[in-house]
């Protein structure tokens, strides 16, 4: 409680940091905000191609019984993938540059972090409004949509904890910076963003489905793209992973920040 009333006193700078971050991002780019769009676009009809059209990748069809579409089915996990590598490696980076501002005043070296999230946060908004937009227009909206902001509070909590956990280590052991970046592309291919868990073989299925960011994926394609409701059991697990992943990184990050200043 100490520390998110310690958080709130400094809204106003993590605002502004926010803000800062999001003025910054397409400073001096004739695109400015078109960025937010093509950047995702161009990704999706990479995967797209790649796997949809040359390795003739299969996707279930979508909720209202009609629709077969890899491209959606692949965004909607695409969604939930930018955002926990968008808040990860911003959490880092974030830290690493606030360096010469804790040196000069007292602020929770938190910050910077938690306004890097508002930013991922706002790009997750987006995509997510034009999923939702292009689904309702091939008729496959539901009421199910309403589980995004529970994926929302959730993705936040796994990854900004995860994030936190990292980028304080990373401070002491830059090698902690290169190895995660190593894990990012193995965690990607371990999270069925490009492939159906129908096809995982079933000797590693336990090993995929431990991993909450396989739940949070299937959340965001059960919500947009097959329109059904999680089962309890692995909501209620996944809910569990994430508040402590949470706390167990905001606890390490609160311990090892205490003399962060001069590391930076």
């Amino acid at each position: 409680m100490t520390a998110a009333t310690e958080i709130w006193s400094y809204r106003n700078l993590i605002y502004n940091l926010a803000q800062r971050e999001l003025r910054s991002r397409y400073k001096k780019s004739l695109l400015g905000w078109l960025w937010s769009l093509i950047n995702p676009a161009s990704m999706l009809a990479i995967y797209t191609v790649v796997f949809g059209v040359f390795f003739n990748a299969q996707p279930p069809t979508a909720g209202n019984g009609r629709t077969e579409s890899y491209g959606l089915y692949l965004f909607a996990g695409l969604v939930v993938w930018n955002f926990f590598s968008g808040t990860v490696n911003g959490a880092i980076i974030a830290l690493q540059t606030s360096g010469g501002l804790l040196n000069k005043v007292y602020f929770p070296p938190s910050a910077p972090a938690i306004a890097n999230m508002i930013t991922v946060v706002l790009q997750a908004l987006i995509e997510t409004a034009i999923l939702a937009a292009i689904m309702l227009a091939l008729g496959n909206g539901s009421v199910t949509y309403l589980l995004f902001p529970v994926l929302l509070v959730f993705l936040s909590m796994f990854s900004l904890g995860f994030g936190l956990f990292v980028s304080v280590f990373n401070v002491f052991y830059r090698d902690v910076g290169y190895l995660v970046g190593i894990g990012m592309q193995v965690l990607f291919y371990a999270t069925p963003i490009i492939y159906p868990l129908s096809i995982v073989p079933s000797w590693a299925l336990p090993v995929i489905r431990l991993n909450p960011l396989t739940q949070l994926v299937e959340w965001s394609r059960d919500a947009f793209y097959n329109l059904s409701w999680p089962s309890l059991g692995p909501f209620l697990a996944t809910a569990l992973a994430c508040t402590a992943t949470f706390v167990v990184g905001w606890a390490v990050f609160s311990v090892k920040a205490r003399n962060i200043a001069e590391e930076l």
